[in-house]
């Protein structure tokens, strides 16, 4: 994230840019810090976001975006855990784009997928300029490429300085501020406020989320588990509990309910993602697996308690106040969306006080206003 070199005269006259992210929510979000960037550094430029049914979604509260392009690439193993082969029209994308006359493409991948089958449809679709990190020597795919050095594992770079250091190599230099971006609309707070109220839950005291939900089985946290972490922390502050999640995610918080003596409010499956953006930033406390809701708590200042398993270690909450607690296992760093061992030790080494303990302690000391690195918290700590 180091201060570059200008643009080069042809990125600088980019007025037509295609960024592209094609996986999931949370992705697209740790790619708004280098998003941002591109903005910053082509100020006049008309910005299309090329990204997942999930990640274009996002596309109307990111204020540095104009439109988006939905397109759900086989390629890339998308949040319902399929990878689709059929359905994705590739030459109808081609066709697309090439209508669109794209200046200039950015593909942001994670440093385990590749952005050679984006780099191939952008270049036959005639955009000139194409930037992205590869590991193999891409040849007329790309104009703009940076070696891939990231190999899985302890040490490695967080996505978000990932990408910005991508889009840094040729001259788009990160501001003083590289937080996640997600705009909330006044009309989701307003809907937010009025399910609150009309579950009775609207008064002036503190609220905490818990999401028990994610894509993949292997980073789902016990239901119960969070239940009980959420009671414990309702005991201690006197906060409204409200679980979050789709429709399909109903079942997991029935699970989590039923662990809890306090009283608690589901709205599975009732909230637009504008409106569950909304109920996080004004919580003052988000509980939730590694999945795009902690990026969204990272994104709007709201402190997480994130349970995190050791499958990636890219994707740790930006900037924000957050707890990540998981076991160190042998196994750590699988990228496997089901545990290979069988056992989830990573997660199910956590108790449900240590993450009790975790929320209260942010609900005591963190600053709303003072985002920071996650602080790793063990198991056994």
């Amino acid at each position: 994230m180091d201060e570059r070199s200008t643009l080069s005269p042809a990125w600088a006259a980019v007025r037509r840019l295609l960024a592209v992210r094609l996986d999931n929510l949370g992705d697209v979000l740790m790619a708004t810090p280098a998003i941002a960037a591109l903005r910053a550094g082509l100020p006049g430029a008309h910005l299309t976001l090329l990204a997942s049914p999930a990640g274009a979604a996002a596309a109307a509260h990111l204020d540095d975006v104009d439109d988006a392009i939905v397109f759900r690439a086989p390629w890339v193993r998308h949040e319902d855990g399929a990878s689709d082969a059929l359905g994705a029209d590739e030459a109808a994308l081609i066709e697309r784009l090439r209508a669109e006359r794209f200046d200039a493409a950015v593909v942001f991948t994670s440093c385990t997928q590749s952005a050679l089958p984006a780099a191939l449809l952008c270049r036959l679709a005639g955009i000139p300029l194409r930037l992205a990190h590869s590991r193999e020597n891409p040849y007329a795919l790309l104009t703009d490429w940076v070696a891939e050095s990231d190999v899985v594992g302890d040490g490695m770079r967080h996505e978000v300085a990932r990408q910005l250091d991508l889009v840094g190599s040729i001259g788009f230099a990160a501001g003083e501020d590289t937080r996640l971006r997600f705009a909330v609309r006044a009309a989701d707070r307003r809907a937010v406020a009025a399910r609150l109220a009309a579950a009775g839950a609207g008064d002036a005291r503190p609220w905490i989320v818990v999401h028990p939900g994610a894509s993949a089985p292997s980073r789902r946290y016990p239901a119960a588990r969070f239940g009980s972490a959420a009671d414990a922390i309702a005991h201690a502050s006197g906060a409204r509990v409200v679980f979050s999640g789709g429709a399909d995610e109903a079942p997991l918080i029935e699970e989590a309910r039923r662990a809890m003596r306090h009283g608690s409010l589901s709205l599975a499956g009732a909230l637009s993602l504008g409106e569950l953006a909304a109920l996080i930033e004004g919580a003052d406390l988000l509980l939730a697996n590694n999945s795009g809701p902690a990026h969204l708590a990272a994104a709007l200042g709201t402190p997480v308690v994130d349970l995190y398993a050791l499958t990636n270690p890219q994707h740790t909450p930006w900037r924000v106040p957050a707890r990540v607690l998981n076991r160190d296992v042998p196994c750590r760093h699988c990228l496997k969306s089901r545990c290979p061992e069988g056992h989830h030790a990573c997660l199910l080494g956590v108790p449900a006080e240590a993450v009790a303990a975790a929320g209260i302690e942010l609900l005591a000391g963190a600053s709303r206003g003072a985002p920071s690195r996650p602080i790793a918290v063990g198991a056994n700590a």
